[in-house]
């Protein structure tokens, strides 16, 4: 029987696999994490963004939508959708919107704010989304899916990062007491 579940180490050595195999790379998506974030904050660390796009590319669900959307891409590349569908997917049709509901999804795992920075990202295509976009409308590879899931790894990326940063500075707080989700169980076994 084939396997089923990964773990998180596997699930990002897959991803990272499988964006390659595409022409994409962790520091392309942190690039758009990086230039996006570095807007609203001015202490911005790229690492911070290497490692929020690596810790990103490590969830399920996130490894599902981009197995998914890279098969999906390639599948197209090869003809192998019947009917309407493989037009609307080779020419990246702007109605489609099937591509921007995969990316809403991953960015909303960072919630509203990973969403509305999905939103500019995908309306001003920066780096990498730019390029794999042009290339998909102007060759035979389709990166219908691929885009929007670039685009959506990185605007959580970004988000992961500010919140990484505000949760640091609010630790800072004298007046705070620092809290893990082992104080919280504590308390509801009081």
């Amino acid at each position: 029987m084939a396997k089923l579940l990964f773990s998180r180490e596997e699930m990002l050595k897959l991803n990272i696999e499988t964006l390659e195999s595409r022409g994409i790379s962790v520091k392309d998506i942190a690039q758009i994490a990086f230039k996006q974030q570095s807007k609203f904050t001015k202490d911005i660390a790229y690492s911070d963004c290497v490692d929020s796009v690596e810790k990103i590319l490590s969830l399920r669900d996130v490894f599902h939508h981009l197995q998914l959307g890279a098969e999906i891409d390639r599948m197209t590349e090869e003809k192998l959708f019947r009917g309407p569908i493989q037009n609307i997917l080779a020419s990246d049709l702007g109605l489609f919107g099937i591509d921007e509901l995969v990316g809403l999804s991953i960015a909303g795992l960072y919630g509203v704010i990973g969403q509305t920075n999905f939103g500019d990202i995908d309306v001003n295509k920066p780096g990498i989304c730019q390029a794999l976009n042009e290339v998909g409308k102007n060759s035979s590879a389709c990166h219908t899916f691929m885009d929007d899931i670039v685009g959506a790894i990185a605007a959580a990326a970004s988000t992961r990062v500010a919140q990484v940063m505000n949760e640091n500075v609010a630790n800072t707080d004298p007046r705070i007491k620092s809290f893990t989700i082992y104080d919280y169980n504590d308390e509801i076994n009081s």
